[in-house]
């Protein structure tokens, strides 16, 4: 459910941001509903997805709120699981949800403002880190305003990744990030979506980070950023030619890395009938 945000909220928010100590603090967590036209042949069954952005003075992070109540929830079945065999009960009386299920994203976005850095965790059998420059966006400001959710916001175009972008962008809200690799502008995007309204990035709330609702236990609702202490560094020049590698023969991949026999490799799939797996609209399109 969508909050307003009232002025007490924006000053703590403002306050945060100018007194925030390295290692970066998360700030907010501001979340979206995602909604993406992949397949063009299926108008009627877009992909949609719950998003969240975590927001500091230099340091933001987007990825999939799915995927994190999914692990979580995975997590916790798998504790039960673990609690019902030591108690000697009988496996019966354990009930799990059917797998496997919608699709979620499974890439997440750091965004470093100072350095105008993107680091893009994404993951071919290993968790990789791909450093690169994150691309300045021409964005072209407009005196139209807009409100949501009670935020007062401000609209700004630009051309970026093969789309015409409108953004609508918070400048009391002193963060420059926003979701997936918008940024730049001089105040958090709060709403986004491409002229043809294929891709939309919706607001769905925002939430201060306190004591209350920071877990230091969980990756993404400590108090800090975190990055996978276990990934490996790569170039986007280096990760892409892997994930072709993948995507080509994901058997023959699986069996190269593992020594196994092609024979014995298994690549799972959809069983539940919700798949997406049709991606003839990406995101980013080739550039005009």
């Amino acid at each position: 459910m969508k909050k307003i945000i009232n002025t007490a909220l924006i000053a703590l928010l403002f306050y945060s941001t100018a007194n925030a100590q390295k290692p970066d603090k998360v700030l907010a967590r501001v979340r979206y509903s995602f909604v993406h036209q992949r397949d063009t042949n299926r108008r009627n069954d877009p992909y949609t997805e719950n998003m969240l952005l975590l927001i500091g003075k230099n340091e933001s992070l987007f990825t999939s709120y799915d995927r994190i109540v999914r692990e979580e929830n995975s997590r916790k079945q798998e504790a039960a699981y673990i609690k019902t065999e030591a108690g000697g009960a009988p496996m019966g009386n354990l009930k799990t949800k059917s797998a496997p299920f919608k699709p979620v994203t499974l890439v997440d976005y750091y965004f470093f403002v100072k350095e105008n850095k993107w680091v893009t965790k994404d993951k071919v059998m290993t968790v990789y880190l791909v450093t690169e420059e994150a691309p300045r966006i021409n964005w072209k400001m407009s005196r139209d305003t807009a409100s949501f959710s009670g935020i007062t916001c401000k609209k700004a175009t630009a051309y970026f990744r093969g789309r015409n972008w409108i953004a609508w962008y918070a400048p009391e809200l002193p963060f420059s990030s926003g979701p997936w690799k918008l940024n730049g502008l001089p105040g958090l995007i709060v709403e986004a979506y491409d002229e043809k309204k294929e891709v939309k990035f919706q607001f769905a709330g925002i939430d201060k980070a306190t004591k209350e609702n920071t877990d230091e236990n969980s990756f993404y609702f400590s108090s800090d950023f975190k990055v996978p202490g276990d990934a490996k560094s790569a170039t986007r020049s280096e990760f892409d030619k892997l994930k072709a590698a993948f995507d080509a023969d994901p058997i023959g991949f699986h069996a190269a890395a593992s020594g196994m026999p092609r024979n014995r490799v298994l690549v799972g799939g959809s069983t539940s009938g919700i798949v997406h797996n049709i991606i003839n609209n990406p995101i980013e399109l080739p550039e005009r």
